[in-house]
């Protein structure tokens, strides 16, 4: 059925008022009527859901006007296209962004209600595994905050990335309940469905001109179903739009076969639906794992791209205006066939020809990279695609014969570079690669740190590069000021704002001005004393989940992201052995009391990764146990990381560890948020630890380790490690501890195997940065003798911070990429 014309004058209700009394009396309508529940029996989660209502009324007023104002200006819009949305709880977010945190909190106070409570009580959304979905969450807010109009898409998870509970040390995976009792966010909207094919084959079709068309007639269909949750700006100034695909079956049941007695087979279609948007990233080590995860991606891209085309249709009513008034940015590969699919949309449905939309196809796409890893690079068997999507696997022929005949024509490649430059991998079994393919049908190419940008040019890309050159650029990552400072730490955000004043909060660069007081004695104890508090809070989380009681007065040494190899959390731990050995062996120093907290998943089927958290687990026990260390050392895992437990652990941190090996972290941007809440940062010079250190200056960052270019050097000679460790006596006595079972006794052998990998090859520098490391440690004791260096230190790093606000990555990415105006801009 033809959509109806917009009527953009339509009434519109009378906006809710922000006062106390206005909200307290529509919390217990909300109460009644939506939750059906009587205050006097009402419990906190029907409070949660009637506070929550009640806020998200008064956002709904704003999210409205930004959708009209955006249909009356036709202004171009953003269309955020990423696999993961790890947006966190709502709730507090978009009171603090709309202001009527302290109204809300007054109201509840009258029913006896504690809005912290409420708080800590809505779920996290499991939409996410880590920065790459952090930072689409913070870009999304940012959107919004410098007015940009904005859709993200993305997969409604059921589940989401695994809840991580220990069970003796060891990871163990569980389902993510998020959804359990419903998201009060988030609006079905059964209108916006689209048909999703896979498999089948493609015919051609003659034409009454006598043309022929090619048409994919997919064997299997399921139904994309939209779920929009409001993203609400800093001061309510726009709402935006997060649109999640559900996926739904065709035909929830199969009758025939259900009043035949296979009852089973009948629901075979909803269970194969289902399973679409059931988990992030399924296992993919297995065939079917394999094609789950091809699904997942083309299912969103598809539903998505018609979406993006449906709405311009109704607006224009024609696609030649595409680019001019659509800007879609792929986040990472996982949206890449995106590329395949709009072609095929452009072409076989809408009639255009190959050369128009290809040119349109790449003004429209920008593509954000986030790895230099090779194997973080997706890529799909060329009979898996062939046979689930067909018709998009005969145009990534077609476009990667159209780029190989570009590199032929302008010449200088060789047999080798022109294998490099092909969207297929012939080496092996033939593999599509989708980082190729996002390239190559992307006018933009952006990095996420100055030094990552660099190498995308001279590794990755480089031959990419040299054909297409110029589209390879930078966009330093950032985070939203607002959930990283003012929201999760508002004692310094009080602080701050009594040095200051407040104005800080609608233009973080004023936060330089911190700078001047950085060595007023008065200050540095008030920060100290937010910090104090901060980590006693931290403390009791610790003593409530794990049972082991740690002094806020000793210094907080935090690791906390994705758990991986190149990250390096083996150093740490490492190092960690390393200090508990010199503690017994020289009683008689004065040693800086640490505890070192640790938090972050492993993927489920990273056997070395989930080995390094069970090590970790493993020296706790021996470390936090021992009674010759006097407390002078603890080490923590804290289960289960998202986004409610940064906010806890990040505003109590001293010290933030960011000691990746150099040259594999694209940008980082858990190293953002320590730096906004004044941790000074143990680094190494990767990612985005190099502009950081300009910001801040090398007096006010530790920075230590190989760099990119050196690392790249000893691999490249295939240096071997066994000299380094031979040379450490401390790292030799470390390693021989841990791979003879003195963490280990109930399994002798549990760590050889890993701790041999570094006298074997250790890719990952961890042997050959370890001196390095322990000497910058010695330097971080130094320091923290002297409190008035430190808190100066600490404060230069907040004073420094606002180059970091996602509010500066997203006016770029306007500006350069998009071509949309931003407020200020």
């Amino acid at each position: 059925m033809p959509q109806k014309p917009l009527v953009l004058d339509a009434p519109v209700p009378e906006r809710r008022a922000l006062t106390t009394e206005a909200l307290q009396s529509e919390i217990l309508e909300k109460l009644t009527y939506s939750v059906g529940k009587d205050p006097i029996v009402a419990r906190p989660h029907d409070w949660l859901k009637a506070t929550i209502l009640t806020v998200r009324d008064r956002i709904i007023d704003q999210w409205m006007e930004s959708s009209r104002e955006t249909w009356r200006t036709s202004n171009k819009r953003v269309y955020y296209l990423s696999l993961e949305f790890l947006i966190g709880r709502l709730m507090r977010d978009a009171m603090s962004n709309i202001g009527v945190m302290e109204p809300v909190r007054a109201a509840l106070k009258n029913f006896n209600v504690d809005l912290g409570d409420l708080i800590n009580l809505e779920p996290d959304a499991a939409l996410g595994n880590g920065g790459l979905g952090r930072l689409a969450a913070c870009f999304m807010e940012s959107m919004a905050t410098v007015n940009i109009p904005a859709y993200g898409y993305g997969i409604r998870y059921v589940h989401g990335l695994f809840r991580q509970e220990m069970s003796e040390g060891w990871q163990v995976e569980l389902p993510e309940d998020w959804l359990a009792h419903g998201n009060p966010w988030e609006f079905e909207r059964r209108e916006s469905s689209y048909e999703i094919g896979f498999g089948g084959h493609v015919e051609p079709v003659q034409e009454p001109d006598g043309t022929t068309r090619l048409e994919w007639r997919p064997a299997e269909h399921l139904l994309a179903v939209a779920f929009d949750t409001p993203i609400v700006g800093w001061r309510g100034k726009r709402v935006n739009t997060l649109r999640l695909w559900s996926a739904q079956p065709i035909d929830p049941i199969l009758l025939d076969k259900f009043n035949a007695g296979d009852h089973i087979g009948a629901l075979e279609e909803s269970s194969r639906a289902a399973a679409v948007t059931r988990v992030l990233y399924p296992a993919d080590s297995t065939p079917s794992g394999q094609e789950l995860r091809l699904r997942q991606e083309f299912f969103f891209s598809s539903a998505s791209l018609q979406d993006i085309v449906r709405r311009h249709m109704q607006a224009y009513g024609d696609l030649g205006s595409l680019s001019d008034k659509v800007a879609i940015q792929l986040n990472d590969t996982h949206p890449a066939i995106s590329i395949a699919e709009l072609m095929r949309i452009l072409i076989d449905i809408h009639g255009m020809a190959w050369a128009p939309a290809w040119k349109l196809t790449k003004a429209t796409f920008g593509y954000t990279n986030h790895t230099l890893l090779p194997e973080a690079l997706e890529t799909w068997p060329v009979g898996l695609l062939e046979r689930m999507l067909p018709r998009q696997m005969q145009i990534i022929y077609a476009i990667n014969a159209e780029v190989l005949g570009e590199a032929r024509k302008m010449g200088g490649f060789t047999d080798s570079q022109i294998a490099n430059l092909s969207l297929i991998d012939e080496h092996g079994s033939r593999r599509v690669r989708m980082g190729q393919l996002a390239f190559v049908g992307s006018h933009s190419i952006n990095g996420v740190s100055a030094l990552h940008s660099e190498l995308l040019k001279k590794t990755l890309f480089s031959d990419l590069d040299r054909l297409y050159p110029e589209r390879i650029n930078n966009k330093t990552n950032g985070v939203t000021p607002r959930r990283w400072l003012l929201q999760c730490n508002p004692g310094l955000t009080r602080l701050i704002s009594e040095r200051i004043g407040p104005d800080f909060q609608d233009d973080f660069s004023l936060l330089a001005q911190l700078d001047k007081h950085a060595d007023d004695p008065t200050f540095q104890d008030q920060f100290k004393a937010v910090k104090r508090a901060n980590k006693v809070a931290l403390a009791q989380v610790i003593k409530d989940r794990l049972g082991i009681v740690v002094s806020p007065d000793a210094m907080f040494d935090v690791q906390v992201k994705r758990i991986h190899e190149y990250k390096r959390q083996l150093l740490n731990v490492i190092e960690a052995v390393a200090q508990y050995s010199m503690i017994r062996s020289h009683p008689e120093k004065d040693w800086v009391p640490r505890v070192k907290v640790f938090a972050g998943k492993a993927a489920p089927g990273y056997w070395n990764a989930k080995l390094i958290i069970k090590l970790i687990n493993d020296v706790a026990k021996v470390v936090n146990n021992d009674p010759a260390v006097r407390g002078l050392l603890k080490v923590v895992f804290l289960p289960n990381y998202n986004v409610s437990l940064a906010e806890q652990i990040i505003p109590a941190a001293d010290l933030s560890e960011q000691i990746s090996t150099a040259g594999m972290e694209a940008s980082g941007t858990g190293n953002m948020k320590f730096m906004a809440n004044g941790a000074i940062t143990i680094g190494t010079l990767d990612g985005a630890n190099v502009e950081m250190l300009e910001q801040v200056g090398p007096d006010n960052m530790v920075i230590f380790g190989l760099t990119a270019d050196k690392v790249a050097e000893k691999r490249n000679r295939s240096e071997v490690p066994r000299s380094a460790i031979d040379a450490s006596p401390a790292l030799r006595q470390a390693l021989e501890a841990i791979s003879s079972g003195v963490f280990s006794p109930d399994d002798p052998n549990r760590y050889r195997d890993l701790i041999g990998g570094l006298y074997d090859h250790d890719w990952f520098m961890v042997a050959r940065d370890f001196d390095a490391y322990a000497a910058a440690q010695r330097d971080i004791d130094e320091l923290w003798n002297k409190p008035r260096k430190w808190y100066s230190m600490a404060i230069r790093n907040t004073a420094h911070v606002s180059w970091f606000s996602s509010d500066r990555t997203i006016s770029q990415y306007a500006k350069e990429i998009w071509g949309v105006p931003v407020v200020g801009g």
